[in-house]
């Protein structure tokens, strides 16, 4: 028999996305007319769920990694049926393990994004992403199928995410799932270091990174980080997170001026920033560098070998940086994914 495709699980929030495009943010008190409303499908797991499909397409008829989908969305919303569910699976992703809750409402994600710049403001209510399935660990552990890897972020609720961690991370040797952490956005009160020894994969921002260290080593993580570019130096950050936790791959991504990397091996560079002509959204380039990532890093572990050997991982990050590009460049979160088909 022909060996099976790697397997990817993805455990986070799923959101309809109710997208407002407008001049300008207004000021307190202040109305605008804006240009335009857009409802789309969303959710930081979402996205990143169908950037790890889209990336496994290497045609259009051939994928080559499975991917999963666990999470949580409201029984009678008619936004899943029609929107969510059919946007993850046109991606290739599997929703047998979505939870169709009946005592909360699919989470939803209001977002202004400015025209000129193409920033985003997002507001959040979490609904079915904070109830359910979503908040036990146990359920969640049972309609898992075996997998290479499982994609954790930070818009389900802390106490899952921490028992998940704390749960993968202890399971150690080859061929046990490996985690690709993201957490975004980082939890008020942090991840103790406990739950985070160990982990495979761990992607984070400028601002998500400090917040993190300052975690880590019990200090406040601080909302309001505002991150000195000049002074910034990926290396010492990536550092404190393979010394302290144990953490095999740090990815720290710099916005324009590309992706650090940096193994517990000793492994490390940058992948410069990719140009691009005019960015129009940036709501999903996180998302879709994480997936995109993940999907590598599953297809190498299918080899047998362990992340200490990943080689590949400059070409991996790069892969993943240029399909982030691509998807700035176009609006909306899912449907701003591109298909690794389309990367050629």
């Amino acid at each position: 028999m022909p060996p099976k495709n790697p397997h990817i699980t993805i455990i986070g929030s799923l959101n309809i996305d109710f997208v407002t495009t407008t001049p300008r943010c207004p000021g307190p008190g202040e109305t605008l007319t804006a240009t335009s409303l857009s409802v789309l499908a969303g959710g930081k797991g979402g996205n990143q769920a169908v950037a790890a499909g889209r990336a496994s397409f290497t045609s259009k008829e051939k994928q080559d990694v499975t991917v999963s989908m666990i999470g949580g969305v409201g029984a009678d919303d008619p936004y899943y049926t029609t929107l969510l569910q059919p946007a993850l699976e046109k991606s290739g992703v599997d929703t047998r393990s979505i939870e169709q809750s009946v005592t909360a409402q699919t989470g939803s994600a209001s977002i202004i994004v400015e025209e000129g710049s193409g920033e985003n403001r997002i507001l959040v209510v979490p609904g079915a992403n904070h109830g359910g399935l979503m908040g036990d660990v146990d359920g969640i552990v049972h309609v898992m199928q075996r997998s290479e890897v499982v994609v954790l972020q930070g818009e389900i609720p802390r106490e899952t995410t921490v028992g998940l961690l704390g749960y993968f991370n202890g399971r150690t040797g080859r061929g046990e799932a490996q985690v690709v952490f993201n957490p975004a956005p980082v939890f008020p009160e942090g991840i103790p270091l406990s739950a985070l020894r160990g982990t495979a994969v761990l992607i984070m921002n400028e601002t998500e990174v400090v917040q993190m260290a300052r975690s880590i080593a019990g200090l406040p993580v601080m909302g309001d980080v505002c991150v000195d570019e000049d002074q910034f130096d990926p290396a010492e950050f990536a550092g404190k997170f393979h010394e302290m936790a144990g953490v095999e791959v740090v990815l720290i991504t710099l916005g324009a001026k590309g992706v650090y990397f940096s193994t517990r091996a000793g492994k490390c560079g940058t992948v410069a920033g990719v140009k691009v002509a005019q960015v129009v959204d940036t709501t999903a380039a996180g998302d879709t560098f994480v997936g995109y990532f993940s999907t590598a890093v599953a297809r190498f572990l299918a080899t047998g070998k362990g992340l200490d050997e990943f080689e590949e991982i400059e070409q991996a990050v790069s892969v993943a940086n240029a399909a982030a590009a691509m998807c700035v460049q176009r609006r909306g979160a899912m449907q701003s994914i591109p298909f690794a088909y389309d990367m050629e």
